[in-house]
């Protein structure tokens, strides 16, 4: 009997799906994280009866066939890459991207990083960076006394220091934009990495045609529907309590056949 095997995968696909969802509930207060779902498709087909075969000596032929599916797999999750809400926090190294685009983050090792999550800060160097503190790319270095510093909406870093009253320009944060952001690998800390799939990044400047621009003292919220999820929650707990009934049934329906003397 193949239901006992078919609704087994259908368990372990609505087990993925609950693992997708609960990581978005998690993460639904993580500065600039994007929801994923779960994608799911049918595995192959047992043909019993091919469509079109003859059914008599007089050529007429079976307008259908018989097949019958062996389950699902989990195909891929996808990101949602809708904007997240704006949060005002009055920090002036606190920047949110409003648009499309990625902020570019130097890692250890030479390697580049890309992320949504603008709550910066400034190391003991100078250096602008993450929370976890990765060099903002191109680096902008915050000038010893520096009593306020301002950027536009273009990116344009600039600073006032002590006793100077002009401002200095310190640089400019640019960003990086993708032919395909859901081939973007996720790898945790808010980062995401370039593959094959995504592409190369596109340098960019912020307000460029197609591009985002920066707000300077807010974060980008996660763009998480938390009722979106728990609605879902609840589909893929009866989708797998259903999947569960149908191993019960085709156990039960075994159990009669053995039964037969």
């Amino acid at each position: 009997m193949k239901a006992l095997g078919i609704a087994a995968t259908g368990m372990l696909a609505q087990q993925t799906n609950v693992d997708v969802i609960s990581n978005n509930i998690a993460n639904a207060n993580t500065t600039g994280f994007k929801s994923s779902r779960a994608a799911f498709q049918d595995l192959i087909y047992q043909s019993l009866e091919r469509e079109g075969a003859l059914t008599s000596e007089e050529g007429t032929a079976r307008p259908t066939g018989v097949d019958v599916g062996l389950g699902v797999q989990t195909a891929g999750t996808v990101r949602l890459n809708t904007q997240g809400g704006m949060i005002a926090t009055e920090n002036p190294l606190d920047l949110a991207i409003d648009g499309k685009g990625y902020f570019t983050v130097l890692m250890p090792d030479g390697a580049q990083a890309f992320t949504r999550d603008g709550s910066f800060q400034v190391n003991a160097e100078g250096q602008l960076v993450t929370m976890q503190g990765y060099e903002v790319d191109p680096g902008i270095n915050v000038p010893e006394n520096t009593v306020n510093i301002e950027i536009s909406e273009q990116g344009t870093v600039t600073a006032y220091v002590e006793n100077d009253p002009e401002p200095v320009e310190l640089g400019r944060v640019t960003m990086a934009t993708f032919v395909n952001e859901g081939g973007l690998r996720a790898t945790g800390n808010n980062l995401l990495m370039a593959t094959v799939a995504s592409g190369d990044p596109l340098p960019a400047n912020p307000g460029d045609p197609g591009v985002g621009v920066v707000r300077q003292g807010h974060l980008e919220g996660s763009n998480v529907n938390i009722i979106q999820q728990i609605t879902d929650l609840i589909s893929a707990q009866r989708a797998y309590e259903m999947n569960s009934k149908a191993i019960e049934t085709a156990d039960q329906m075994m159990s009669t056949a053995n039964q037969i003397k």
